[in-house]
């Protein structure tokens, strides 16, 4: 297949090159950048050098078309919906890695983003990219919008309590870690080093967007509404999520109750790995450990006294957070096996 990546300068962009340059089913035909056009792309990813020899150019839909089989958006949220809207129209195949077709209430996108959606019908035909809840849809969608980082982390982790129906659903707390790649690749004020350095500082402690994406996919998989509190912090490393979910048990569940129930939602799911080792140093999932991977581990422990349990998750917020779903979703889409071009271990140490 013939691919193009729309505003490929960025991390998530690179992240994308990264693993298309390597993946034996496509070849990458078409890179833009509207800040880079003209300069080649292992400038601006020295990692890629000898990878690719292309140069990024300036967005021309009508090149883009006659040249790609299915088209990867990584503009900033807000400005994809048009770009993408005009793709639709010709027919060709979309991933889009922005938040611009993630929910599906055009209502929801004032409240989480502010902003009203210029395409509110494209909104349906939009399936959200997280295979292991729509893997059969993904299959025959024209358009994929993959999902928030921090979302798609937490969500792995609170599935199988969901589906299952073992949560008191108004009070689940999602309590997430991420590194700085997460703020993307423009410099501001409170991301240079001097200022990011060492930090663990929360930022939007309530009401944060990735809230609307989680609190949309629960309510489908438990067919009622779902509460759910959100908090984000900023921490010392440059990739990785570890999600810390919070929430309480209807019922008593025994540890092996639990696992069933784990088990019984993963244990055909090759990217999804069950961590909790009562024996070794790391017991649970813990971030360091996925990187550069598009796995996402899970695991947990049972507060008995409070009825309470403590779902955990790690992901690279690069890879299953953006990228690596990219190109699953590519895979699915195209009926390839979902660890092509995805088939290698996280990098450690880092």
């Amino acid at each position: 297949m013939k691919v193009g990546v729309i505003g490929a300068s960025g991390f998530v962009g690179g992240e994308l090159l990264r693993l298309l340059v390597t993946h034996p089913k496509v070849e990458v035909s078409m890179v833009t950048s509207r800040q880079k056009a003209g300069e080649y792309v292992h400038r601006i990813h020295p990692s890629l050098k000898s990878f690719i020899n292309l140069t990024f150019s300036d967005l021309d839909l009508d090149k883009l078309t006659d040249s790609c089989d299915i088209v990867f958006v990584s503009v900033p949220h807000g400005k994809s919906n048009k770009i993408v809207d005009e793709l639709y129209k010709r027919g060709i195949k979309i991933i889009d890695l922005s938040a611009d077709f993630r929910l599906k209430n055009p209502e929801d996108y004032v409240k989480w983003y502010g902003w009203e959606h210029p395409f509110p019908d494209m909104l349906s035909k939009s399936v959200y990219g997280v295979p292991e809840f729509h893997r059969e849809e993904i299959k025959n969608a024209q358009l994929v919008a993959c999902p928030g980082c921090m979302a798609v982390t937490s969500l792995l982790a609170l599935k199988p309590l969901i589906e299952n129906d073992v949560l008191d659903t108004d009070h689940i707390i999602v309590d997430s870690k991420i590194g700085s790649s997460g703020a993307g690749g423009q410099a501001g004020s409170a991301t240079h080093h001097a200022m990011r350095y060492g930090v663990i500082r929360p930022y939007k402690p309530a009401k944060h967007r990735h809230t609307g994406e989680i609190e949309q996919e629960l309510n489908l998989l438990g067919n009622k509404k779902i509460h759910v509190s959100m908090t984000p912090h900023a921490v010392n490393m440059v990739r990785g999520i570890l999600t810390t979910n919070h929430a309480f048990l209807k019922k008593k569940l025994s540890e092996l109750e639990l696992w069933k129930l784990y088990r019984n939602a993963y244990g055909n799911e090759i990217f999804v790995r069950l961590i909790r080792d009562k024996n070794g140093i790391y017991k649970f999932p813990d971030p360091k450990f996925v990187i550069a991977s598009n796995f996402c581990d899970v695991g947990f422990d049972l507060d008995e006294d409070n009825n309470r349990i403590v779902a955990m998750s790690a992901s690279d917020n690069l890879m299953k957070g953006a990228a690596g779903s990219a190109i699953q979703n590519l895979n699915v889409m195209a009926g390839f096996d979902e660890m092509t071009g995805l088939r290698f271990t996280p990098v450690t140490p880092v």
